[in-house]
């Protein structure tokens, strides 16, 4: 009997072995849970751009937006956990327990990380030449009458959370208003009609250059390499108002630890690759920590622990 066992248990990690050297044998779909021309998307092409050449395989990119990325995020959740659907996502996927109540997945139970590829702090962005500085923003909202609408892609969204968070730390209310992705929601800023939006670098950098956005602050800790001149929440005032938003990749939770391996491995190698590395840095993206796929899951945790004690502290009510 327990020869037996044994004999099958050695079977199976030789077949599991042997689709993770072959692996990937057929197209990859990769979802992506927002409109093209986002940070999440951006990121998500430059990558898997890298990874069919390298593969040899098809990655097919599925912008599934709505719902703050939950639509897509849910999707890819339930999908068939063999490593031929992957997951790009980023900080609003630990954004969502915090402000949303009823998630069809739960993050650590449903998706595996694989790894934490980019990091982009959110600038703040607002029409060109409408304010003299942040602190001009935000004395706009405070007289009577006054009113500062903000852009988001969806309740739970990052840049709601964002906006919330800037909100709180600033003592002043903003009214969001919904857009199906970023770029749609800085051509609303540039013409404009909303007043301020949280974006990423990557998504807004050329906008800012060609002075068709004014980069008000960077939510990072520290100021970003690109734009040294603009500067961060923090240092302006606004404590408590930080917030990372990074990019990374993630599977269904119960694919193969051999093809998570690998998926690791290869995105590592594209990490680091000298090409992609300036491609990023000209789109204002910074390195991430490296973090094994297990490490990638902790630190997802942390993060949304870290979220929720914010939104408490904010009185960030989820929906």
């Amino acid at each position: 009997m327990f020869r037996f066992a044994g004999s099958v248990a050695a079977t199976l990690l030789a077949t599991t072995a042997a689709v993770a050297q072959s692996y990937p044998s057929k197209p990859v779909k990769v979802i992506v849970p927002i409109a093209a021309g986002s940070g999440i998307d951006i990121v998500a092409r430059a990558v898997t751009q890298r990874l069919q050449e390298n593969l040899g395989q098809p990655f097919v990119i599925e912008n599934r937006a709505g719902g703050g990325t939950t639509t897509g995020t849910a999707a890819a959740a339930s999908a068939t956990p063999d490593g031929y659907t992957l997951l790009f996502q980023a900080a609003t996927l630990t954004v969502g327990p915090a402000t949303m109540s009823k998630l069809s997945y739960d993050v650590s139970r449903d998706l595996a990380g694989v790894m934490p590829i980019t990091n982009a702090p959110f600038l703040l962005v607002t029409p060109p030449g409408k304010y003299k500085s942040l602190d001009d923003m935000v004395a706009s909202g405070r007289v009577p009458g006054g009113v500062i609408n903000y852009a988001s892609v969806g309740f739970g969204s990052a840049a709601h959370f964002t906006s919330e968070l800037f909100g709180h730390a600033a003592k002043t209310k903003l009214q969001m208003v919904t857009f199906r992705g970023t770029a749609e929601a800085q051509t609303e800023v540039v013409a404009g009609r909303i007043d301020l939006y949280f974006t990423p670098l990557t998504a807004a950098v050329g906008l800012i250059e060609d002075k068709k956005l004014d980069a008000l602050a960077t939510t990072g800790r520290v100021r970003l390499t690109r734009l040294p001149n603009v500067p961060t929440t923090v240092e302006l005032g606004y404590p408590e108002s930080d917030f990372d938003f990074w990019v990374g990749m993630l599977v269904p939770a119960a694919t193969p630890r051999e093809i998570v391996d690998k998926l690791h491995a290869e995105t590592t190698k594209v990490a680091e690759a000298p090409d992609y590395r300036r491609q990023m840095q000209a789109l204002g993206g910074e390195p991430m920590e490296k973090m094994t796929p297990r490490e990638f899951d902790a630190f997802l945790k942390k993060e949304i622990d870290r979220n929720i004690a914010i939104a408490k502290a904010a009185n960030i009510k989820a929906q």
